[in-house]
């Protein structure tokens, strides 16, 4: 089965870049340990404070158990409070 490449693409809101960060970092951190994991890096962009997350699972089954983790929940409740907006990309590697 194919690699699953995802790319989530957050905005916060003025002055709570911290709190994203923390909580970014926490998830990542859990994240990483995770069976089917190869690849979950947390960057953030040097022209304003979005930040972005570039994750690569084994496959469709990692990402379904790294989605109903508890790490991830608690990410999901408490993030929104912090951004204004949150695009994510779930793709395939072509080549």
């Amino acid at each position: 089965m194919d690699e699953i490449v995802i790319t989530a693409i957050l905005k916060p809101i003025e002055g709570h870049e911290n709190e994203v960060y923390n909580v970014l970092k926490s998830v990542g951190e859990a994240s990483r340990k995770e069976t089917g994991c190869i690849q979950y890096d947390l960057h953030r962009s040097i022209e304003d404070s979005t930040y972005i997350i570039q994750e690569v699972w084994q496959n469709e089954e990692a990402v379904k158990g790294h989605i109903n983790s508890t790490h991830y929940q608690e990410y999901r409740d408490s993030i929104p409070d912090f951004i204004t907006s949150r695009e994510v990309y779930k793709m395939k590697k072509l080549d």
